[in-house]
């Protein structure tokens, strides 16, 4: 079963023009506090309580950012993460999960993720952590980027997103994309990891950082850098990563 607007749940009014969040868990009242924590943040609410209910909604609505539980029934968030990601390299991604092992949040990431929060969670901070992803997801389309970024073999299609290596294509989620993104236009400089987490995520905090770390992993694998033959992205100990042409 779905709401398809949380002001059904909440008692809301209508939205008109703010950004839409999906909201999808299980816990009935889970979703009714973040949709109160989300129209408090005068933003609008979406709500799902299973995957299938997830993507009818994301189809319909064209959310904003997407809050994902893991534990989900029939097939689990991971699964939905997966999925969402394929319908769209850019729609910011949070987890919000009583998972707290490692192994869970690398996984997460991989398959897609922007963002990680632990069960339980401050509600200023996740609003504050919203915000900076409505935000992120409003610069998507920013007609004042260059259309292209070049750094040796590689070249980025601003307006696509997606990246040539060699001429081949490769597609990015939307965090691999700015932070990308940012290095290149900062080539040849250390760019320090606190900046990077401020610019890409919109704070800089210790799950921001964990972010940037796996995040730069995945890139690292999508652009072949083994740190031989190829290696683009060098890390300066302490300070923050450095972008060069192979």
């Amino acid at each position: 079963m779905l709401c398809h607007r949380a002001r059904e749940v909440v008692g809301t009014s209508v939205n008109g023009d703010r950004p839409e969040i999906l909201v999808v868990d299980d816990d009935r009242d889970l979703v009714d506090l973040l949709a109160f924590l989300i129209e408090q943040a005068g933003l609008a609410s979406l709500v799902a309580y299973d995957p299938a209910g997830a993507l009818e909604v994301f189809e319909k609505e064209r959310p904003a950012v997407a809050i994902i539980d893991l534990n989900l029934d029939p097939w689990d968030g991971f699964e939905l993460v997966g999925q969402l990601r394929q319908r769209s390299a850019t729609l910011p991604i949070v987890v919000l999960t009583g998972l707290s092992k490692e192994e869970d949040k690398v996984r997460a990431f991989d398959i897609g993720a922007d963002d990680y929060v632990v069960k339980p969670f401050g509600h200023r901070e996740f609003v504050a952590r919203l915000r900076a992803h409505v935000r992120r997801s409003d610069l998507a389309g920013d007609p004042q980027l260059p259309e292209v970024l070049e750094v040796g073999p590689l070249r980025l299609d601003v307006a696509e997103r997606i990246l040539h290596i060699d001429g081949e294509p490769r597609r990015l989620t939307g965090t691999e994309f700015r932070l990308l993104h940012y290095l290149m236009r900062h080539r040849g400089a250390v760019v320090p990891t606190a900046r990077l987490a401020k610019h890409v995520w919109g704070y800089n905090d210790a799950p921001a950082r964990d972010s940037v770390r796996v995040t730069v992993h995945r890139l690292r694998r999508k652009l072949g850098d083994d740190g031989g033959r190829r290696h683009f992205i060098h890390t300066v100990p302490g300070v923050g990563l450095k972008l060069r042409a192979s």
